[in-house]
């Protein structure tokens, strides 16, 4: 509901907008959530607006100095790994991501979003783990390939996991297949052994 109103980080946008997707049955419901809002829009007393504030917003999209906050969400190319949104940010699909390493195999790639909250593809090596951590805030992690269990529960490609400040675990790749994933923060993780704490500035996370 959050996402169909606009009101959510544009890291958190990107995540939703990824799965539905991936979702048939998540699309439906956020059509409906889309025809709820148009309802209330309709009641609602419109505003004048100048001609000078309507010809300056047109100036700022044309320049492309307005980034839309959320990100369009079309069906799903099942050729590629990256749904269409995520495919926006990269620019193309996974052999179009800037890796950089974080240790153990562990590679990111932080995507441009606005600064309240972050969102960085991961891809972690069949078998890896990433360092056991809680969350100071919401994290939202989507799987694009692959798969990782943890503590509460497996997910696969399309699954999405919640974690807050209740959580603490250790996501572990699936053996058959190295994992993609797609996480959103609006706060940094907390890790609890020293190394992965020391690192952590350097890494943003």
């Amino acid at each position: 509901m959050a996402y169909s109103a606009g009101s959510l980080p544009e890291a958190f946008n990107l995540i939703v907008a990824a799965h539905v997707s991936m979702c048939d049955e998540c699309r439906a419901q956020l059509a409906s959530f889309d025809s709820v809002g148009g309802a209330l829009l309709d009641g609602t007393d419109s505003e004048p607006v100048s001609q000078e504030c309507f010809a300056e917003t047109m100036r700022l999209i044309s320049s492309g100095a307005l980034r839309p906050e959320k990100p369009s969400s079309p069906c799903a190319d099942t050729k590629a790994i990256l749904p269409a949104p995520v495919r926006e940010y990269v620019g193309g699909d996974v052999d179009k991501v800037k890796w950089k390493p974080i240790g153990m195999g562990v590679k990111q790639a932080i995507l441009p979003t606005s600064k309240d909250a972050s969102a960085r593809l991961l891809y972690i090596p069949a078998g890896a783990a990433v360092p056991d951590h809680g969350h100071r805030g919401m994290e939202l992690t989507l799987v694009l390939q692959g798969a990782f269990v943890d503590e509460t529960d497996r997910f696969a490609r399309g699954d999405i996991e919640i974690a807050d400040e209740e959580v603490t675990h250790t996501p572990v790749a699936d053996i058959g297949e190295d994992c993609i994933c797609l996480a959103a923060t609006d706060a940094p993780l907390r890790f609890n052994k020293l190394i992965p704490r020391i690192a952590q500035p350097f890494f943003r996370i």
